[in-house]
């Protein structure tokens, strides 16, 4: 596993859900705050995009935004104005309206928007600092020969929507998955902020990064990282702190315990096999170490965490 693969999987539960939008004439809906992340690809038309507490964002044909904290926002056929906003139907409603209708109720196809709309869930107990650099909303705006993955990923994924195939409740998920990787990886390769960014850019960082989430469970020390990452331990210990935040063993001990409260909320191994797989000896190491971490038990957060819903996404206006 690579750095971006186990944020995204640390805090990623249930299913991801997605349809495709088609809309004609003048419309504003609205998306409640909620406890994931949200999503919309323009494929026709232009629209714009309105979070809560944010700026306007128009959204042209292969445009895609992703909403990683989940925020409220207004998606609409025009710039709105407060009085709009506070007139918005809800998107569950809206959606079943989505054949092209105008104003008027007459169906004449003009200025048609077409867009494929989603959401993730995601658990924020232990979410990856990668995951918590992103912005409010991510914008990745169409742009010739760019983002080759993300377009192919996207031209997939509605293909999907639009015709519901054979095998498509098994592609739709797994191409949900593609989008919200690509869509992450494009903004770590093209910010020139972000903290994390900087980190999987530094050979030695990375080298160091690569190697702990490879194997977790190896018995790292500061001297075998560095000499994994061809440094001194001086070098690695400044290189890494500086970047990462935190000394490679402090973040290794960080990771081991939020692989830990992954694997109690989404399987059913025993204490005994998670403590091997995350680099703990005995499950009382394990179990000690995690209650000083989450101020719980392993045994109770697991029980927490399959009382509490995690069944598919089902829809984007949940």
């Amino acid at each position: 596993m690579d750095v971006v693969s186990d944020a995204i999987s640390a805090v990623r539960i249930g299913r991801p859900s997605s349809q495709r939008v088609r809309v004609s004439g003048r419309w504003c809906t609205r998306l409640d705050p909620y406890d994931g992340a949200g999503f919309h690809v323009v494929l026709e038309g232009s629209c714009w995009l309105l979070p809560d507490g944010g700026d306007p964002l128009s959204l042209g044909p292969g445009d895609a935004v992703l909403l990683p904290y989940g925020t409220g926002h207004v998606i609409a056929d025009r710039p709105a104005d407060a009085g709009a906003v506070e007139r918005a139907v809800p998107f569950g409603q809206w959606e079943a309206m989505r054949e092209p209708l105008a104003a008027d109720g007459v169906r004449d196809g003009s200025g048609v928007v077409e867009m494929l709309c989603g959401k993730y869930r995601l658990d924020r107990d232990r979410v990856h600092p990668l995951m918590a650099e992103l912005p409010k909303v991510v914008h990745l705006p169409n742009r010739v020969g760019g983002r080759p993955e993300l377009r192919a990923a996207i031209d997939l994924l509605g293909r999907e929507l639009a015709e519901m195939r054979p095998g498509s409740g098994i592609a739709v998920p797994g191409l949900l998955d593609l989008l919200l990787v690509y869509m992450i990886r494009s903004w770590v390769a093209e910010s020139t902020t972000g903290v994390w960014s900087a980190a999987l850019g530094d050979p030695v960082a990375a080298a160091a990064l690569r190697a702990l989430h490879a194997d977790p469970a190896a018995p790292w020390t500061t001297a075998r990282l560095a000499e994994q990452a061809g440094v001194s331990r001086p070098t690695l210990a400044r290189r890494f702190t500086s970047l990462v935040g935190r000394p490679p063993m402090a973040y290794l001990t960080w990771w081991r315990l939020s692989l830990a409260a992954a694997l109690l909320r989404d399987g059913d191994q025993p204490l005994a096999a998670i403590a091997r797989r995350v680099g703990y000896g005995s499950p009382y190491a394990l179990s000690h170490a995690f209650s000083r971490a989450f101020g719980t038990t392993p045994g109770r957060y697991r029980a927490q965490a399959t009382a509490s819903p995690s069944a598919d996404v089902a829809g984007a206006d949940a």
